[in-house]
This record gives structure tokens, sequence and C-alpha cells, in this order.
């Protein structure tokens, strides 16, 4: 099925979509910044083990944007917590993440280092922004103090003068108005717009108290769903924002939702994830131009946009990890299935230049054409 131009939240032209046109920023790419090599987290339930990221690879380039995108459930944000060394008591991680050393050294496996090493590295290296910012941060401390705390977590030696001047340096930085006023005030005080931007501004307030060897931490910015609960006002503000900082500061970003009209805005490569797994990636412009997975192609028939038009919603839910299908997970709720689809999990598949899917109709479609 061939998908016409499909028009985000905000007005853009998705199908038509190249990073590169839309801000400079975007074509910023050095050298690879972190590789994933067969991520698996597995957590304990009284049901049993559980993947909730099942055998997960990718690279991240410096400067270079990634959005990850699938249902509620399928495994983004524990990925995330994976990278930030923040999972629950009892989970057990096995593949690799590598991180490229900033000074041009060797890279390190964020999995093989102690718990010191990999407290050194959070917030410095990698930050994140986490969802729900009202839950996020502690409603009995005021905003500048919470900020602070980032800051002495990565210099503890510094004078309390200057670790205010950093906190008003890193809510400057996330275009906070009035930040000398902020700072002082509790995150229940704070719009939603405000209270995202404060987190924002904590997850790169290590970077802004510390520049080593000319560079500016951190290096791997994760936004796991910035913009949920916002009106698209403010959801364009913030998206806004995080393009500049990933232009002046020349990180990377992982940008996690589910939103596809957003993701456009700001993703260089797609992958979508499906019940733990990555069933498609590929460049942002192909992807949502010529989906090649049925569950990418459902969730783009399923997007609102500006060209009035019937939803159509993919039939049934995210399968239970706990009673996943013998073949592919998605099957059960394919238009497409055949049966060789019970019987094996579907590798990733080429499907053009830098383009692949999990799919076994892949090798059915021509080029460039949508399944």
């Amino acid at each position: 099925m061939a998908f016409g131009t499909f028009h985000g939240r905000h007005g853009d032209t998705i199908c038509r979509f190249c990073a590169g046109e839309q801000n400079p920023s975007y074509d910023v790419r050095v050298s690879a910044l972190i590789e994933l090599c067969n991520l698996t987290v597995e957590l304990p339930t009284p049901a049993g083990w559980i993947r909730p990221v099942d055998d997960v690879s990718f690279t991240l380039q410096t400067g270079e944007s990634l959005g990850l995108v699938g249902e509620s459930g399928s495994g983004k944000s524990m990925l995330a917590l994976a990278l930030m060394g923040l999972l629950p008591p009892g989970a057990k991680v096995f593949g690799e993440a590598w991180l490229a050393n900033a000074n041009g050294g060797l890279r390190v496996n964020l999995f093989a280092l102690t718990e010191r090493e990999r407290i050194a590295i959070r917030g410095r290296d990698i930050a994140m922004i986490f969802q729900e910012p009202m839950t996020a941060l502690n409603p009995v401390m005021r905003v500048g103090a919470q900020i602070a705390e980032a800051i002495r977590a990565h210099s503890a030696n510094l004078a309390s003068a200057e670790v205010d001047r950093h906190v008003l340096a890193a809510l400057e930085r996330a275009a906070v108005p009035d930040p000398a006023m902020r700072a002082r005030q509790y995150p229940h005080q704070l719009s939603g717009g405000l209270r995202q931007r404060v987190m924002i501004a904590m997850a790169l307030a290590a970077g802004a108290a510390s520049i080593t060897n000319g560079h500016c931490e951190p290096r791997l910015l994760i936004a796991d769903e910035p913009t949920t609960a916002l009106d698209v006002t403010v959801q364009k503000q913030i998206l806004e924002l995080l393009a500049r900082l990933r232009r002046d500061l020349g990180l990377a970003l992982l940008f996690i939702t589910h939103d596809l009209g957003v993701v456009a805005q700001v993703a260089d490569r797609i992958a979508v994830t499906y019940a733990g797994r990555i069933v498609e990636e590929g460049p942002a412009r192909e992807v949502l131009a010529h989906p090649q997975h049925p569950y990418t192609a459902g969730l783009l028939r399923a997007s609102p946009q500006l060209v009035r038009r019937k939803l159509e919603p993919i039939p049934g839910n995210v399968p239970s990890l706990t009673a996943l299908p013998t073949g592919c997970a998605f099957e059960p709720r394919c238009a497409l299935r055949r049966d060789e689809c019970t019987t094996a999990m579907p590798e990733l598949r080429n499907a053009g230049p830098e383009h692949r899917a999990r799919c076994i109709l892949v090798d059915c479609v021509s080029p460039g054409a949508a399944i």
C-alpha cells in the first residue's frame, strides 16, 4: 500500500521530510558516539522472566538524532533506563553498549563498568529527560535546589555561589524566562512547559558546570516522551529548543515517542519498536514515505493528519511479554500475515540503503515501494 504525503501535527510535511533541509544542525555527523550490540534486558515477574528489550542493536553518531517509536509497552523507556544504569532491582542485562571516549581514547562498554564508574558517566556524558516532569521533580524542593544537586554530583568542590551561577546558566540555556525567580519556585508553581524546561536544564546541568578539554557535556541526551501532555504550541517550542541545544552543543539525541508527527520533526533516523524488538529502522524520510513493516504502516494510518481522512486503528493490543507468539510478535494483529509468520521470528532484512525491516514480506516489495 502506497502512502500520500503525511502531515505532522504542526503542519510539517513528513513524507518529504529531510532533516538536513529543515535544520542544518541535523547534518552534524562526525563519529560513532554509542553502539548497542544485542542489548537484552530481562526482568523477574510473578509469571516468570520477561524481556522488555530483546536483542536490540543500533549505532548513534555524534550530533545525530534517532527517534525511537512504538506503542506503550514496546520497551522504549526500558532501553533508555538500561543505558542510564537505572534498571529496577533484579534486572539482568546482556549485550554491549560501547560509548566513545570524549578524549579520543578507547571506548568503554557501559555494562562492564562498576557502579561508581556509571555514576561518573550518568549526567555528565549521558543525560536523560524523564517523562512526566510533575512526577519526576521533587514536589517539596525548589527547582533550583534540584538542579544544584545534579551539578554537585559531578562538581562537589564548587562553592555555593558558583553552583548558583551554574543553576541560572542551565535555566537560561533551557530558555526559562526570569531564571532567578523560577529557581526559587516549587514544581507546582510552574506550567507544564516550564516544568519540562526545568527537566531539560537539569539534564544539561552537569555540562553547564563542567567543560573538559574543550568539550561540553553531556554528549548523549535521551529525551523520553518530552512533549507528552503539552499543547501543540508548547510542544513546538520544546522541539525547537532541543534542536537548538543539539546544534549548539553538538550532542546526540535519542528521542523516545509514540507520536510520528513529532519524531518526523526531530529525527535523522527512526527505529520502530514492537514487543521489545526493533521491527524497522532507517532514514526518517525513507521509513515514513515507504514503510516496509506492517506495524509501521499501521502506525501511519492511525496517525492524525491535517488532511481529512478516516483513521484506521491497528486491531488488537500489544501482546503480553509473558505470552509472546512463537513467530512474529505482530502476526496476530497483521492483515498481511502468512503461515510462515507463525514459525519463527524474522530477521531484520535489507529494504534499501540503510533501511531494514523485520518482515518476510520485505523481499516481496519492490525497492522504494511501501508495504
